[in-house]
């Protein structure tokens, strides 16, 4: 399971309501190989698709695909606004090495599935 915390919620909530936005859209997370840690995380505003796991919480939508559930599951998005940066980040404790900019990681057991 996948949860957002209330500020990534109220960062997600003004996102989703964009005029572009359909009503049915989330935010997509997922992961693809790559990035100096071997699994990086991707983010993008998106209509659901067939076979995608739906999260609802507090008004948003999170979207996920199959094969990025295994590893995304436990995450928690949150939303951090800084003096150096700002913007959403995961909070994966499944993973066992994280790059110094935390946008990739090492998966830690299970086995990550292929992904297509």
């Amino acid at each position: 399971m996948i949860t957002a915390t209330p500020e990534a919620v109220h960062q997600l909530r003004v996102l989703l309501a964009e005029p572009q936005v359909g009503d049915d859209w989330g935010l997509r997370l997922g992961v693809e190989k790559g990035g100096c840690a071997g699994w990086q995380y991707i983010m993008k505003v998106d209509a659901p698709a067939p076979g995608d796991t739906v999260i609802e919480q507090d008004g948003i939508r999170l979207l996920v695909d199959a094969p990025s559930a295994v590893l995304l599951d436990g995450v928690q998005l949150d939303y951090v606004d800084s003096l150096n940066d700002a913007g959403f980040r995961v909070v994966n404790p499944r993973a066992v090495r994280s790059c110094g900019c935390g946008t990739s990681f090492e998966a830690g057991a299970p086995e990550a599935p292929p992904l297509t």
